[in-house]
This record gives structure tokens, C-alpha cells and sequence, in this order.
């Protein structure tokens, strides 16, 4: 018998919580992500719990415990109990009743393997007692094991319930699938036939998706069988996923960590906005988008924007041009991040105002620059080192 093991599961505020219910007479079951990672030695965030009991019930039940319990998602049958400082959010049995590709009418239910039915993929669907036993209705733990992304039961249903589940089918396989297996010939045969559904979900829910996927160790495979799925044209227009897996080999040359901004941006996507990003993620895809292409070296890019743009700068055109970063590039970076422009605009007053003192500061940083920032306050503000003529 297969059992979950974890501090997640066994710390007293987890155990609290479930035998707030089974003492009650109702099933508790830890489920979904916690279970599934704790079985492949992922580490556990969050954790959910899944029961018989309906969502009254359980609000009944915190509060006779002295638990905080607040009704997060009770139309869904979601309340979230507090306990010992930790959420946890406990969700009734549930069974679709109607879907439209993007929300589910749901009915509450009884029996566990309705409750897993509903689901996506074989390796959310397992539950875990209390006690670490291992419940699995529809067979999923051999996926699991052999990190096989499947959905549940036909995928075509699954796919038209929530046309995300497309989506989320990539993001599963890049961070839990085994690449040396393949991707499930059944699963991308639907993806395929149902590609018009992305089209209707909503941009937030897309770029959402679209970063946690690019997150992951190594999104490239996933990718690539995006783009062979058509997904790709579809959710990033206009993108190019071929340089993906060199960055990704390069950030671990460099020691970067994965990052889903400076990935997006090795496809060429730059619509930030369209994905409704943040707007300092979108700010910083459009500064490294347009950095890749720009003439300036790399120590005027770690000068102006810091030595980790530079770094991703460097593994970005690295990977588009096929090189490899060499030590001068580390020291240009450095170079460029230390330096410090000699010249204030003080130096330049009275004498200069508005316009001609803008045009007077960029010319003085220009030669700064171009001499590898060594020429000296008083060599800028002289003309020394350069054609230029007194600026004093």
C-alpha cells in the first residue's frame, strides 16, 4: 500500500483540521497538488482538502472547534478554515452539472470518484487519509510514477469543460513530465481539434498560465510541442520558441535562475500588455525585447539598467546568435555596473540651460561611454579625450 508522507500532513494544524471532520462522521482528504508532489519529492505549498461534508457543515464545524472559517468560494463549496496561523481550504464532493469551456455549474456529491471525475489530469487526482493512505479512484498513481501528463478519461470532454486545461496540460508536462516518455498521443490529438476554444478565454487567465509554465526547469520541450500543436500561434502570435532551449542551457552556464519574463522575451513576444502581465513585468519584456536588437555594448546596458539586464541581455543575444559568453563579457558587465558619470548637471550651470544643457550632458556621456568610462570629470568638462570642443 502506497502512503504519503510530509510535515504538510503529520504538523498538528493539518491533523486538526481533518479530524475536525472525521470526527464528525464525514471523509477529509488532503488532494490534488500537496498529494502529487509529496509523492514525486516536490516540496508542498499549499494544501487542500476535499470532503463529503456539505460547506455549511463545515463552517458549523470550525466554529464549534474555535476555528476561524471564512466562505472563500461557497457557491463552488470552498471554505477556507484557519488553523494554528495556515489556510486551508476544504472543498464538498463535487460533479458537473454544465459547462461552457470556461466555468462549471457543479452539484455537490457523495462518492470520491464523482468528486474525482471532475478533475483534469490522472495525477490530480489522488487523495491522501490523514493517516498518509494513499486514495486513488481512477488508477492515476502509475502516471504519476512514470510522469505521464494525462487527462482524465476522454480528453476531449475534459478539454471543452475548461479550454485552459489545454494550457495547463503544457505547464503540467514541463514541470512534472518525463520528456524521455513523449507527451500523450491521445491528449495532443484533441488539443489540436479544440484550439478554437483558447480563443475565447480570458487574457489574464492565459498569461497567468503562460508564466508558470515558462517558469518551470526546463519549459522547452513543452513549448516546442506547442508549437507543434498549434497552441503556440495561437496564445503567443507571432512567436518563435527556437531559441528557448539554448537560453535555457546558457542560464545555467551564466547561473541565472529561471525566468519566465527573460524566456518570453527569447520568443519575441512582446505584447505584455495583451497577456496582462504587471505592468513592471511588462515594462521589463519590452526593455530586454528591445535591448537584444540595440547596438549598445554591455557595459552602457549595465551602466543604465543594472548588471542583471545586462546578464539577461548577454544570455538572450547569446542564445539567438549562437555564441557562448565568454569572461570579457562578465567584465564588461562589472566594468559597466561600477562606473559612475563624472558629470552633474550643476557642473554645466549657469552657463547652460534647457535643451542645449540636455544635448551637452548626452555628448559628455557619449564620450564617457565610448571611452570606457575612464575619461575623469575634468577631462569631460574640457574636452580633453575627444574632438569636442570647451564645454566649461
Amino acid at each position: 500500500m502506497t502512503r504519503v508522507t510530509g510535515d504538510w500532513l503529520t504538523r498538528p494544524a493539518t491533523q486538526r483540521v481533518m479530524r475536525l471532520l472525521t470526527d464528525a462522521g464525514h471523509q477529509a482528504y488532503a488532494v490534488g497538488g500537496c498529494v502529487r508532489n509529496a509523492l514525486l519529492g516536490v516540496a508542498v505549498a499549499d494544501v487542500d482538502l476535499s470532503t463529503d461534508a456539505r460547506p455549511e457543515t463545515v463552517l458549523a464545524l470550525a466554529k464549534n472547534a474555535g476555528l476561524k472559517a471564512v466562505p472563500t468560494g461557497i457557491d463552488h463549496g470552498t471554505v477556507t478554515v484557519v488553523s494554528q496561523g495556515e489556510g486551508y481550504e476544504i472543498t464538498t464532493f463535487r460533479a458537473d452539472v454544465e459547462t461552457d469551456g470556461r466555468r462549471a455549474v457543479v452539484a455537490f456529491a457523495d462518492d470520491i470518484r464523482q468528486d474525482a471525475v471532475r478533475r483534469d489530469f490522472t495525477m490530480n487526482a489522488l487523495y491522501a487519509a490523514a493517516d498518509g493512505t494513499l486514495v486513488d479512484p481512477l488508477g492515476g498513481l502509475p502516471d504519476l510514477q512514470a510522469r505521464i501528463v494525462r487527462f482524465i478519461e476522454d480528453p476531449t470532454q475534459r478539454i471543452r469543460e475548461d479550454y485552459l486545461r489545454i494550457l495547463r496540460f503544457f505547464r503540467f508536462t514541463a514541470w512534472y513530465g518525463d520528456p524521455e516518455q513523449g507527451l500523450d498521443a491521445e491528449a495532443l490529438a484533441a488539443i489540436a481539434a479544440n484550439l478554437d476554444g483558447l480563443t475565447g478565454l480570458s487574457r489574464e487567465r492565459v498569461g497567468a498560465e503562460i508564466t508558470k509554465l515558462l517558469g518551470a526547469p526546463d519549459p522547452a520541450p513543452a513549448v516546442a510541442a506547442m508549437a507543434q500543436a498549434g497552441v503556440l500561434a495561437v496564445v503567443l502570435p507571432g512567436s518563435d520558441h527556437k531559441t528557448l532551449a539554448p537560453l535555457v542551457h546558457l542560464e545555467a552556464r551564466l547561473g541565472l535562475q529561471a525566468d519566465a519574463i527573460r524566456r518570453l522575451a527569447t520568443t519575441g513576444f512582446a505584447d505584455g500588455a495583451g497577456l496582462r502581465l504587471s505592468r513592471a513585468k511588462q515594462s521589463r519584456l519590452t526593455r530586454l525585447h528591445d535591448l537584444v536588437s540595440d547596438t549598445a555594448g554591455l557595459a552602457e546596458i549595465a551602466w543604465r539598467h543594472g548588471a542583471d539586464t545586462a546578464r539577461d541581455v548577454l544570455a538572450l543575444r547569446c542564445a539567438a546568435l549562437g555564441h557562448e559568453p565568454g569572461k570579457a563579457d562578465e567584465t564588461a558587465i562589472a566594468d559597466g555596473a561600477a562606473a559612475r558619470f563624472p558629470v552633474t548637471a550643476r557642473d554645466l550651470m549657469p552657463g547652460l540651460q534647457g535643451a542645449e544643457l540636455g544635448a551637452a550632458l548626452k555628448e559628455m556621456e557619449r564620450r564617457w561611454i565610448a571611452s570606457g568610462f575612464s575619461l575623469g570629470r575634468a577631462d569631460l568638462l574640457t574636452g580633453r579625450g575627444d574632438s569636442g570642443g570647451d564645454l566649461g
